[in-house]
């Protein structure tokens, strides 16, 4: 049974797909996203549970034509994961078959879709989704989270490398990603970023506040109290995670 997720920033042309999706006895589940962004993020969560895991994707119906990132800019992205969904494009126009081949899309639907040209295409997904996963090598365990995070900034999306973040502070159920360039805010509560970049060498160090070890240039104790330099800002520690931290900053430092 495939698992799809469908991309349209237009609410009736989604709500039309899903509904065709979820009626064929090949999808298993159909979840739907209405930009380009958010399915980036709904992806990213599926290839970090793993293609057995209960986040997975198999195959993205995705439309071209979207504000901000579109279509063929995310496409782009997913050919850079190791093992990325399966793309079928669903689009009312017909001039971009030969840049959606390009990026080995599995089918070109032309809106308004039609459920048996629909079909063809859940068909052709699923051959190849059950072939890819006869043939490709077991994903370790310990396969790293993916290098980018997006963000909005001006009614632009932008990636920033997840290297360049030197501290995440809290702000509701948002998250301030800081780097030397500056601050971004995303709306992902600092528990989610905590467990997905620990591996990263993300750590927390009070309720509000998660850091990177790379970035961390000085550990101060001064009268009972704990805090660490990180660039040119001083963040205080929680008792709590003051063992933890200096342990885990010895370690990285003795190798």
């Amino acid at each position: 049974m495939l698992r799809a997720l469908a991309v349209d920033d237009e609410k009736p042309s989604l709500e039309e797909l899903l509904y065709l999706l979820k009626a064929d006895p090949r999808v298993g589940s159909a979840e739907g996203a209405g930009d380009a962004t958010e399915a980036l993020r709904r992806i990213n969560r599926a290839l970090e549970s793993g293609p057995d895991g209960p986040e997975a994707i198999d195959v993205v119906f995705l439309d071209i034509h979207m504000a901000g990132l579109d279509g063929l800019d995310l496409a782009r992205l997913l050919t850079g994961f190791a093992r990325p969904p399966l793309v079928v494009f669903v689009t009312a126009h017909e001039g971009f078959a030969v840049q959606a081949f390009d990026l080995k899309a599995v089918d070109y639907v032309l809106k308004p879709v039609r459920r048996e040209r629909l079909a063809e295409a859940i068909r052709r997904a699923a051959q190849l989704r059950d072939t890819a996963t006869a043939t490709a090598p077991p994903i370790p365990v310990h396969e790293p989270d993916p290098d980018q995070i997006p963000v909005e900034l001006g009614g632009v999306t932008r990636f920033v490398a997840v290297d360049d973040i030197t501290h995440v502070e809290a702000q509701g159920d948002y998250a301030r990603l800081h780097t030397p360039q500056g601050s971004h805010l995303v709306r992902i509560p600092l528990s989610t970023l905590e467990e997905r970049w620990r591996a990263r060498g993300f750590v927390r160090i009070h309720r509000r506040h998660l850091v990177a070890l790379r970035h961390v240039g000085e550990l101060r104790l001064d009268a009972g109290t704990v805090s660490v330099l990180v660039g040119p800002v001083e963040l205080q520690v929680s008792r709590r995670h003051a063992r933890e931290l200096r342990d885990l900053l010895m370690r990285r430092t003795t190798g």
